[in-house]
């Protein structure tokens, strides 16, 4: 049979997922390594070539595009290790990153802290040119001021050039000359905002684009090393690079956007939950996706995740929102918290315990991990508890060392008058805690009610504390589904390639001439048909989708209302009127009569329709009821005697199969925790379907 291999990566926090999925047979295959934070290509390295000699694949035999997820950006910005970024902007605004937006986001605390600038105040340089507000040039920046400003960034050594000037998302003449002066001086990395994000407010427009140039330098050459090894390697594919919007572009479009990427990972976590939601007939699903790192919940509606149109980035307070960056790209909307596997348990100056959101990460990683940690992580309370097998992670090619969790745990649970397993046992309840929480938080937010709704658990540790996430969440039912532990890789392979694309036009609907409108949207237009193309898509596959942000006149924040799709602009004044109306109801519970409404952005969706693969999952129906490999004792909360768990190997599980819990399904790659009071039957796709049997036993 011909074989059509497709191989999709994903770059966490502590692990490098890599999966293959030959199109023509379904056949899936799936390899996690170790990420390596200083040198992201060799753990790249590492896991693609034990994933191909596992598969029996040679390089050359994968020509379809390599996709790409990473969480590279978002770290990068969260631990301040960008590269040497200058930025360009209009003389006298030179302080606004330190300015920010004035806003407090807590009016009572005294020694308030927000992140430093992703570029410094000594690398802003300000530059005499003036755009008005109406887009006419006032003043245009002099040959002599250009001069003097390339040899300033040359003396001061930058590795990119961020370029935001006043009012330049009306009109980017001036930007767009800076920046042609520029790269021909200095041969750095140049972006302006006119491109990275065009739109009202100067803030968030400077700090979108200085978080961009200053991780140009991280993804540019890691991108350019790892093309460069895999045409070495024979490799027949090109690199499509995962969005944060849930959609993909070439490598080269990534790295002139690379603040695009920040939500790169999890996004592709909530497209598989999305996929199967639609698979298993699910009109409401919880994405848990809980990793090394970090924790990340993402509601599924109808099928398909709810974007944002502005993502927080770095924030100093995770639940304190404005307390980060405040990023002007199309995101998947979700939390995402330091709750992961490698989350850092200790003792307060209050003596009480608390779990992340530090992290050990891959290095050195948990005490359990023998690499150097000292301080236990959530993975050495769950080895301590016999929710792991040490000798059982990742297959056995990874054993974990229970004596040095142990002598971890020991200096926590001192200064906690507890023992080691009651300390343990702290540990994973508060991180189930601190995740439900976040998933409770997040429902509000979106302004659901999350009790009774349907969790899938993927991720590394996410099998492992579903139920627990469940219990307090108070819903019945968890889907464990197959290669869980590299479901976001896998979401790769099912993500469409899609760009969004926005520009600020302020305009009352009355007032807005349609030659302006359309001529605005044919720029959007042939940016996300010249990036899709890029990407490989047939000119006659490319689609539109159109929106825009819109308030009643005088307001001073936006909604955003989606109005159709085609090659035009699809909509009248009344419908956009009557769209904006039922969403701005349906947020506030009121709509306004007799006051205008004003379109303030425009947004453009250019996406194709993703080849459709199907995993090969259908399994043999069970004969008998499923035998255990063994029996070991594990503790399920604090203060209760441990349990003879039975342990199962999910490859040995076939359709229908049934059992209760407590009990434990190892895999290779992730451990499927089923807590007392829930049983599981086996679906024809092989997924793991939990059921609630009786009341959770903790407290909600």
């Amino acid at each position: 049979m011909q074989t059509d291999w497709r191989l999709a990566v994903d770059i966490g926090g502590t692990f490098t997922d890599v999966v293959l999925l030959d199109a023509a047979s379904g056949r899936v295959v799936v390899d996690k390594t170790l990420t390596t934070p200083s040198a992201p290509l060799v753990g790249v390295r590492t896991g693609v070539t034990q994933l191909l000699a596992k598969a029996g694949v040679a390089p050359s035999d994968i020509t379809a595009p390599i996709v790409h997820a990473t969480t590279l950006v978002t770290n990068a910005l969260i631990e301040g290790k960008t590269g040497r970024a200058g930025l360009v902007t209009t003389e006298g605004f030179g302080d606004t990153l330190l300015i920010r937006d004035e806003h407090r986001y807590d009016m009572y605390d005294l020694q308030i802290e927000f992140p430093a600038p992703p570029i410094p105040r000594d690398l802003t340089f300000e530059l005499a040119e003036r755009t008005g507000a109406d887009g006419a040039v006032l003043v245009e920046p002099s040959t002599a001021a250009l001069t003097e400003l390339a040899d300033a960034l040359r003396s001061a050594e930058v590795e990119s050039v961020a370029i935001c000037l006043l009012n330049s998302y009306v009109n980017p003449t001036n930007e767009i000359a800076v920046a042609a002066h520029l790269r021909r001086e200095l041969g750095v990395p140049v972006c302006i905002s006119a491109e990275i994000s065009p739109q009202i407010r100067e803030y968030p427009r400077m700090v979108t684009t200085a978080c961009n140039a200053a991780t140009m330098p991280v993804i540019g050459p890691y991108l350019d090393e790892l093309q460069k090894w895999l045409s070495a390697e024979g490799f027949g594919g090109s690199v499509l690079m995962m969005l944060s919007n849930g959609g993909v572009v070439s490598a080269d479009d990534a790295a002139r956007g690379p603040i695009r990427l920040v939500e790169s990972g999890p996004a592709a976590g909530a497209l598989a939950g999305s996929w199967f939601a639609t698979r298993l007939g699910e009109s409401r699903l919880l994405c848990f996706d809980m990793g090394g790192t970090t924790a990340k919940a993402c509601l599924i509606d109808d099928g398909e995740p709810e974007l944002t149109t502005t993502f927080e980035v770095a924030r100093a307070y995770r639940f304190k929102k404005g307390s980060g960056f405040p990023v002007s790209v199309p995101s998947v909307d979700l939390v995402e918290i330091g709750a992961g596997g490698g989350s850092l348990a200790n003792v307060d100056q209050f003596g009480l315990l608390k779990v992340g959101p530090e992290s050990a990460g891959a290095d050195p990683g948990p005490a359990s991990y023998a690499q150097g940690g000292t301080t236990p992580a959530v993975t050495d309370a769950d080895v301590l508890l016999g929710l792991l097998d040490p000798n059982a992670f990742l297959g056995g090619d990874m054993p974990l060392d229970a004596g040095l969790a142990d002598e971890a745990m020991a200096r926590v649970a001192d200064g906690l008058g507890l023992s080691v397993t009651d300390t343990a046992a702290g540990v994973h309840e508060v991180v189930n805690q601190n995740m439900a929480a976040a998933a409770r938080m997040h429902g509000v937010e979106m302004g659901v009610d999350l009790r009774g709704v349907t969790l899938i658990a993927f991720g590394g540790a996410g099998p492992v504390h579903a139920c627990g996430v469940a219990d307090l969440l108070e819903s019945d039912r968890v889907i464990f589904p197959v290669n869980a532990s590299v479901l976001s890789a896998f979401g790769t392979l099912v993500s469409p390639v899609r760009i969004d694309l926005a520009r600020s036009l302020p305009r009352l609907l009355s007032d807005i001439d349609p030659a302006e409108r359309d001529a605005l949207l044919d720029e959007l237009r042939d940016e996300g048909r010249r990036v899709l193309l890029a990407a490989g898509v047939p000119a006659d596959q490319v689609v539109f989708r159109y929106g825009v942000d819109a308030r009643y006149a005088g307001q001073g924040n936006e909604i955003t209302v989606w109005v159709g799709e085609g090659q035009q602009w699809p909509a009248s004044d009344d419908e956009v009127t009557a769209a904006f109306e039922a969403e701005y109801e349906r947020i506030y519970g009121m709509a306004i009569p007799d006051v205008p409404v004003e379109a303030v952005t425009w947004r453009l969706s250019a996406l194709a329709t993703s080849t459709v693969v199907e995993p090969d999952t259908s399994l043999a129906p069970a004969v008998g009821a499923p035998t255990p490999i063994s029996r070991r004792t594990m503790v399920f909360d604090r203060g209760q005697p441990g349990l003879e768990t039975a342990v199962y190997r999910r490859a040995d599980l076939g359709a229908g199969a049934h059992f209760d819990g407590p009990a434990v399904v190892e895999e290779r790659e992730t451990t499927s925790v089923i807590r007392p009071g829930w049983s599981v039957t086996v679906s024809d796709d092989g997924s793991l379907i939990a059921q609630r049997t009786t009341t959770p036993s903790v407290a909600t």
